[in-house]
């Protein structure tokens, strides 16, 4: 069956279609309903309550009209039907609905009903218009409310016409199954065609959203079979050197390490040298908490590699992040005589020669940098280990170009921001995972306050005795959509300001535009005591480490995501001394704002921040980047469908370890449909 076959598809309707990005029947039964109109909920307008609870209303538009002057105008609109009259409100966004319905249309409004005087209301409704009163009065009991855009008005295609070229599609067209017969028995999915059935002409609620869970296990399904298709061909391509702790190795731990490990540290540096030592490539990846000690159990790795006569990369998504692993290299690696370089996208043209030359001579064990890492330029002489901070900055397809770098390398990825399990679970199936979550032994738990800025003379009376009392503080301003510019300004501004109010105090200022020996020299001043404050952008959010520095202000805290902000306060509470991390918001807070700092304030558990700050933001936002690997679920939600998300990923892997390429009898459907499905995929999962 084709689109051309639907009763009434004009040739307008047909490009309305196109330009809404439906080319196809599937397409088209793949638009699922928003919502349901389930006529036990229509109220007639006479029996209208104040609820907290959201109604449906059908009725006949009576008048609009637009009313106050300026910003303040609204649009009113007045529905009746056969008991009364009540009024919708649109105070926003009005303009686009004055032009949605004229007087006499037949609309359904949908929300939450408040009473002003005599009139009950509602303010900023869901609308839907309908061809009659009887549309919201069908025999079954739940008519479905479809997705419409500005194509779809233009075009004239109302809810009812899809609703009909729906119909028309599941009268006529056969639906294969594919998943499994023993998955659908498991689970107790409706098969396929049902589903669809159940999905646009439910018979109940219930019906509806079991039929919805059988598409977003689907989804995670099919995605889930594809990321154990993805590890097993790693596995069978990946025969690697075997990797063991020499000299280097032992020294660094016995002998130069000033602390004791902690066991989560010890428990992941077993499971990576059990890992290197075997013949097969290393896909492992740490996950930590802030301060949990990942940078030393990962130049722990790398030593090995050295140990054993390769070289070792570690990659990095920004150029700061780059620069302070490899001043941590130095602080570390110096006293043993390992040669070490940073290669980085702005150096001069004479210096990334030299270290091209030094890494592709084998003279550099150890290389840390950008994305420049993975650059066709850059050729290793014996690359052994590839190591990835920040991993959920980097997608699928980055991890496997840099493990093209080499003959097989293998592979530590490193997470710095925590991230919750079915996150985890979705982005990274195709690795090993470490969990070190426990603290070096004396840490304390930082303390943190919200102050307004009525309170910044105590505040800045505490700092004062923080530094009498021979600690060290950050002050910290955020960076604003990625730019340096309002960033500067703020930090510049409170720079100047506090050496006016501490004139006796060595203040430094730290920003992402300083040239890299004024950065240098900067850091190197706080580090070695020679400042006691430090202002700063959020450069120093990871990565810098000073035992000393026990008080951290940030300044406009409700400017910074949670993840974020929980970030920053691990810069200090690394030494023995009492650590506090005082937030100061602006006067004005969102709901989301105070609820960040509440939870701040609550714990300081990576873990449960992360999990809170994911589902406040959605994991898009969460991970901040288009290029995170993160796949793009139709229905699915890795958060709301976290346990269906782990059904799925159990199902999939068990099927790819007994059946890889789907040769059994009862696999022969699926092998259709995933065949396809991994193949467009491909280069999103790296396999070529």
């Amino acid at each position: 069956m084709k689109l051309t076959d639907l009763h009434s598809l004009s040739e307008k309707r047909a490009k309305a279609l196109q330009k809404s990005g439906i080319h196809s029947v599937d397409e088209l039964l793949h638009l699922f309903p928003r919502r349901y109109l389930d006529k036990t909920t229509v109220k007639p307008i006479q029996m209208l309550t104040e609820s907290n609870d959201p109604v449906t209303v059908v009725g006949r538009v009576v008048q609009k009209k637009v009313e106050g002057y300026g910003r303040k105008r609204r649009l009113e609109v007045f529905v009746q039907d056969k008991t009364g009259t009540m009024k919708a409100v649109w105070f926003k966004g009005w303009k686009y609905f004055i032009s949605r319905f004229d007087e006499g249309d037949w609309i359904s409004l949908f929300g939450k009903v408040k009473r002003y005087g005599r009139q009950m209301s509602m303010a900023h409704p869901e609308v839907d218009q309908l061809e009659s009163p009887e549309d919201a009065q069908k025999t079954k009991t739940l008519t479905p409310i479809y997705p419409s855009n500005q194509h779809f008005s233009k075009g004239y295609i109302s809810n009812k016409i899809v609703q009909g070229w729906i119909e028309n599609i599941l009268a006529e067209k056969e639906i294969p199954e594919f998943l499994p017969e023993e998955i659908i028995e498991k689970h107790k999915f409706p098969k396929r065609q049902q589903a669809f059935r159940d999905v646009h002409q439910p018979e109940n609620k219930k019906a509806a959203e079991r039929a919805l869970e059988r598409f977003k296990y689907e989804e995670f399904f099919l995605f889930e079979m594809s990321m154990a298709k993805v590890k097993r061909i790693q596995i069978s391509r990946a025969e690697s050197n075997p990797i063991k702790p020499g000299k280097l190795t032992r020294t660094f731990f016995n002998d130069h390490l000033p602390f004791a490990l902690t066991d989560g540290q010890k428990t992941t540096l077993s499971e990576i040298r059990n890992d290197l030592a075997r013949p097969v490539q290393m896909n492992r990846l740490i996950q930590g908490d802030v301060g949990a000690g990942k940078t030393v159990v990962a130049i722990g790795a790398m030593l090995m590699a050295v140990d054993s006569g390769f070289q070792a990369a570690m990659m990095a998504p920004t150029e700061i992040l780059a620069e302070q692993h490899y001043y941590t290299l130095k602080k570390f690696l110096e006293p043993l005589g390992v040669h070490f370089r940073l290669l980085q996208g702005g150096q001069k043209k004479a210096l990334r020669d030299d270290v091209l030359a030094d890494i592709s001579g084998g003279r550099c064990s150890i290389v840390v940098g950008t994305h420049a890492v993975i650059q066709e330029a850059v050729k290793f002489n014996k690359l052994g280990l590839a190591v990835i901070d920040e991993q959920h900055r980097f997608g699928v397809k980055q991890r496997t170009e840099i493990l093209q770098k080499g003959d097989h390398p293998h592979l530590l990825v490193m997470s710095a921001t925590p991230i919750p399990r079915s996150l985890a679970m979705t982005l990274y199936s195709d690795l090993d995972i470490s969990v070190m979550k426990d603290m070096p032994a004396g840490r304390k738990p930082i303390k943190t306050a919200v102050r307004r800025d009525r309170d910044r003379e105590d505040v800045y009376n505490f700092l004062r005795q923080t530094v009498a009392d021979g600690g060290q503080a950050y002050i910290v301003y955020p960076l604003i959509e990625e730019s340096e510019a309002l960033d500067l300004k703020d930090a510049t501004m409170g720079f100047e300001k506090l050496k006016r109010r501490f004139p006796d105090i060595e203040i430094g200022l730290l920003h992402g535009q300083m040239k890299q020996d004024e950065k240098e020299g900067v850091m190197q001043s706080f580090v070695e005591g020679d400042l006691q404050i430090l202002v700063s952008t959020t450069v120093i959010e990871v990565g810098v480490d000073v035992s000393n520095a026990s008080v951290m202000i940030i300044e406009h805290a409700e400017r910074f995501g949670l993840s974020q902000l929980h970030q920053l306060r691990g810069r200090i509470g690394r030494g023995t001394r009492q650590s506090y991390c005082i937030l100061m918001p602006g006067d004005k807070l969102s709901e989301s704002g105070r609820f960040r700092l509440k939870k701040m304030v609550e714990t300081n558990d990576g873990f449960e921040i992360a999990e809170a700050d994911l589902k406040l933001r959605g994991p898009g936002d969460f991970l901040g980047t288009k290029q995170s690997g993160l796949p793009e679920f139709q229905y699915a939600d890795i958060v709301e469908d976290r346990l269906l998300l782990e059904q799925a990923k159990n199902d999939a892997w068990k099927i790819i370890e007994s059946d890889s390429d789907l040769e059994h009898e009862s696999h022969q459907s699926l092998k259709q449909v995933f065949t396809p499905y991994f193949k467009e995929r491909a280069a999103y999962f790296g396999i070529g």
